[in-house]
């Protein structure tokens, strides 16, 4: 079993990964942000996030997103240049700004896209390929165009969150399609969506045993002790939980006041890591955190948190 955090645009960059690590374990496999090509090329920000030396403790993949044969071989190309030994392919974004692109879930129907998936897959024998999906862009059967290609080849995993992109992250889960890719996949099925608490790894383990693993997103941003909570057999008490996160957020505060210059660029990468716990921390210190306009009113805003 192997659990992963899902890649969150804004959030998980190499400080977050490295720091998270270091205070939850590195039990976690970790995945960059998604890395595109801009004007033909990998952005600078990219390649510095996935080639950076606080990488050194997690298990990181590097994610790529795209929308035609020439864009994946052209992002693998220059990802391999730049190290990487395994790459994970983005097809499940369900982001309005990349599907009407053509990336993300906008690629689950794409027959000839997911042709050119496999040959991509074998002409890189010396890379091991996972894949990222949702169900489809608007049809949840949308992924039965998809699978018989992936079926082809072997990837180290194959994970599904089961919604349809335009679903976003509200409405249900499509239980059904789900159990029905876990049968019909030749390749290791990893569940993705709504895993907030340990009962909630639970409820999926025992309602699918035969699932690889479990990959968490939002769920691991509000409560980054989830995995380990998991992992102990000992669920976290609220205190134990927010003492742990004050700590947390505490050492990408000073790393970020290191590095950067002026409170507005420090808050504007700490302030979102706080950007979906508010149901862990409380409404009224969230929402101060929130307006906080410089570090005094953040260290307030964070200084009234009860716990």
């Amino acid at each position: 079993m192997f659990y992963h955090f899902a890649p969150i645009q804004g959030h998980t960059d190499a400080p977050y990964r490295h720091f998270h690590a270091l205070g939850y374990g590195t039990e976690t496999n970790y995945y960059t942000p998604f890395i595109r090509l801009e004007h033909g090329e990998l952005r600078n920000r990219d390649i510095k996030d996935f080639t950076s030396e606080l990488n050194e403790v997690t298990h990181i993949v590097p994610q790529i997103i795209f929308r035609d044969n020439d864009e994946l071989t052209a992002l693998v190309k220059k990802v391999k240049e730049n190290g990487a030994s395994e790459i994970d392919l983005n097809m499940g974004c369900p982001f309005p700004l990349q599907t009407g692109h053509g990336r993300g879930a906008a690629t689950v129907a794409n027959e000839a896209l997911a042709k050119a998936v496999t040959d991509t897959v074998n002409e890189n024998s010396d890379i091991k390929f996972s894949v990222k999906i949702r169900l489809g862009l608007n049809n949840p059967d949308e992924w039965e165009k998809l699978l018989p290609y992936l079926n082809q080849v072997e990837l180290t995993h194959i994970s599904v969150h089961p919604r349809v992109a335009k679903q976003q992250y509200g409405g249900e889960l499509d239980l059904m399609q789900f159990s029905r890719i876990l049968q019909e996949s030749k390749n290791p099925v990893v569940y993705n969506g709504e895993i907030h608490t340990p009962q909630n790894i639970d409820e999926i383990l025992n309602k699918f045993p035969e699932v690889s693993g479990i990959m968490i997103g939002r769920g691991l941003i509000a409560r980054p002790s989830l995995i380990k909570e998991y992992l102990s057999g000992n669920e976290w008490s609220r205190e134990e939980r927010v003492e742990e996160m004050l700590k947390f957020h505490r050492t990408l505060l000073d790393y970020y006041s290191s590095k950067l210059c002026g409170d507005i660029q420090i808050l504007s990468k700490i302030k979102p890591f706080w950007e979906y716990a508010e149901d862990e921390i409380g409404r009224k210190p969230w929402k101060a955190i929130k307006k906080a306009s410089n570090i005094a009113k953040y260290h307030s805003a964070v200084a009234s948190i009860d716990f």
